[in-house]
């Protein structure tokens, strides 16, 4: 096959991979297609927790249809995994379909497994070629490729705007800057999180439920605020009985049991001898515990303080076409006196919607870092 075959099919597969994305955490979103002569002899994608991952089920969709995958090419959106965790390793299963090629996005980001499951494939006879369209299929799994190299999720800030950065107006009215289409693609993201955070500031000004709205999701995000003093009203309306996670510097033990009767964890993290929580240490915390992908969606303050702590890896802007002059800014930032300590970011990509425009930002040195680690070998 030529490599536009190669993007072609890979490109499918990215498909099926985005067709789980809602489903597949804490493990990644992948998409696989079996084809011989342009033919697809069978596909899938990784199933929940527990369930069988991409080739199995490519494997077995070909089964179904009677079709052998005896020489055909395999494609795969990252490599098989050739360790023994929920389910067996599927590099196994790959060989012994022995498939004449197969074609890999990108490398399995787990350090001790990185490249294992390639060596696999290669000592069977199998050709293997690597990085197709990797890029397109780092973008499916930041968060996944994130928590596997660097312990901590990829963690991306939400905010609307105006056209002069003010997220708010002079009083603290913010809604509603932008347009129902970005409400609505900003709910999207929040469905594909691991959690939605917020601080106390914004359960305190909006009293917000924090869940999803306009997209239909089988799976949805945890909840989580950042309060420093333990001061969240117990009457939230956050405290719906889905699980929420309370980060403090200041526990209550009393507090915490009621809060634990609505299904709310307390979890203290003090910045030292402050009533301020740790960041860095909130970050490692949902590392730890298995969360890909923080939505961040708080005031200027908390915003601002993420950033300040390293904590933010992508920017999810909605500018609206309007101005709204002297008013709250996005995020609270300390002043700098030189351009050269602004903090820099690259477009990723910007769309409309409706009326407005969504602009994703990436930290350059981060995103750099998570394909270094992808890098097929």
């Amino acid at each position: 096959m030529t490599d536009a075959d190669d993007t072609i099919w890979m490109r499918r597969a990215l498909a099926l991979a985005r067709t789980v994305t809602y489903t597949t955490t804490p493990n990644p979103r992948v998409g696989c297609v079996i084809v011989r002569d342009g033919r697809v002899l069978g596909e899938g994608a990784t199933q929940p927790p527990g369930g069988p991952h991409a080739e199995i089920c490519a494997l077995r969709d070909a089964a179904a249809r009677g079709e052998s995958v005896r020489g055909a090419t395999l494609y795969v959106t990252l490599e098989p995994c050739s360790h023994h965790g929920r389910t067996p390793p599927c590099a196994d299963a790959v060989v012994a379909a022995q498939p004449a090629r197969v074609v890999v996005a990108m490398g399995d980001p787990n350090p001790q497994v990185g490249g294992r499951g390639l060596a696999r494939l290669r000592a069977a006879g199998i050709a293997v070629t690597v990085d197709v369209c990797a890029d397109e299929a780092l973008e499916i799994n930041a968060g996944f490729v994130a928590r596997m190299s660097r312990g901590t999720p990829w963690a991306w800030v939400k905010m609307a705007a105006s056209l002069d950065g003010r997220s708010a107006l002079h009083n603290g009215v913010s809604q509603w800057i932008t347009g129902e289409e970005a409400r609505a693609d900003g709910h999207a993201w929040r469905a594909r999180s691991c959690i939605v955070l917020t601080g106390m500031g914004t359960v305190l000004k909006d009293n917000p439920l924090l869940n999803v709205r306009s997209v239909a999701t089988p799976r949805a995000p945890r909840k989580a605020v950042v309060d420093g003093r333990f001061d969240i009203p117990e009457d939230a309306r956050l405290f719906d009985g889905t699980e929420v996670i309370v980060f403090t510097a200041r526990p209550d033990a009393a507090k915490a049991a009621r809060l634990a009767q609505r299904n709310a964890r307390v979890v203290a993290l003090p910045d030292g001898d402050t009533e301020r929580v740790d960041l860095p240490a909130m970050m490692r915390w949902l590392g730890e515990h298995e969360f890909n992908e923080v939505h961040i969606e708080a005031g200027a303050g908390l915003g601002g303080a993420l950033m300040s702590a390293g904590c933010v890896d992508e920017l999810l802007v909605y500018l609206a076409p309007v101005l709204l002059g002297d008013a709250a800014a996005m995020l609270r930032l300390p002043l700098i006196e030189h351009l050269d300590g602004a903090r820099r970011f690259e477009f990723a990509d910007t769309t409309r919607f409706g009326a407005d425009l969504r602009l994703r930002l990436r930290d350059p040195a981060r995103w750099q870092a998570l394909q270094a680690v992808v890098g097929c070998r």
